[in-house]
């Protein structure tokens, strides 16, 4: 087999995936191709630092609480704005996020260099492939690949209403309540050219959680998520 028809045959299984995950065909893969390309493998080549996929996830991430903010409004017409901003803060949380990006198989697809487990690659993965739909077909397209794809298929709308988030809130009520002492310690370290945060739940100065994200605040409320669930089993 001839180079060329190795790079074809590679750019038709990449071109077939796609349309298996977005349901049509797409026309411009290179935008594609940049929606699964993480920072990490760029540092390594030839690539320039904005060929990554963080572009794409910028504008992705807009569009993606343009869609949900205007899905919540029309299906909710009686609740107050406090109801939407939670319920949307749900849908487009990270640990949400790269649930659906491993549930619609973007893992065969990004290309990264770093602990997958670890990371939010998934999720930002999500925003960014909802750039590339913009850019290649358009917000209606886009509107309908987040609303029919992701959404109908992968969220149970009832459970995630029900579903607690603010743990580092709910932990605090419980420390205030039994008079114990709570503070997190927090730590870094690198993984490629991303900055990780290690959130320590201390409980009396005994470890109870710990969380690992990009930011304090979500490395935070990991750690607490782990000792909530606990402390609400028994």
């Amino acid at each position: 087999m001839s180079i060329l028809n190795t790079i074809f045959k590679q750019k038709s299984e990449f071109a077939l995936t796609l349309e298996r995950i977005l349901g049509f065909r797409p026309k411009r893969l290179h935008y594609y191709q940049q929606a699964f390309t993480h920072k990490s493998v760029i540092k390594d080549s030839k690539q320039e630092a904005f060929e990554s996929y963080e572009r794409l996830e910028f504008l992705g991430d807009a569009i993606l609480d343009s869609i949900i903010s205007t899905y919540l409004f029309n299906k909710f017409p009686f609740k107050d704005e406090g109801f939407l901003t939670q319920l949307r803060s749900r849908l487009v949380r990270r640990k949400t996020l790269n649930e659906l990006g491993d549930k619609i198989g973007l893992k065969e697809l990004v290309e990264s260099k770093l602990n997958r487990e670890s990371t939010t690659i998934y999720g930002d993965a999500v925003e960014a492939l909802i750039g590339a739909v913009y850019l290649d077909k358009g917000y209606l397209a886009a509107e309908k690949f987040v609303l029919e794809k992701l959404l109908a298929l992968h969220i149970d709308m009832e459970e995630l209403i029900l579903t607690e988030t603010d743990f580092k809130s709910r932990v605090l009520e419980w420390s205030q309540k039994h008079k114990k002492q709570l503070r997190y310690n927090i730590s870094e370290k690198e993984e490629g050219k991303t900055k990780l945060f290690i959130a320590e739940l201390l409980i009396e100065e005994e470890a109870k959680g710990r969380g690992t994200a990009i930011s304090k605040k979500r490395a935070e409320q990991q750690a607490a998520e782990q000792f909530y669930k606990e402390i609400k089993e028994n």
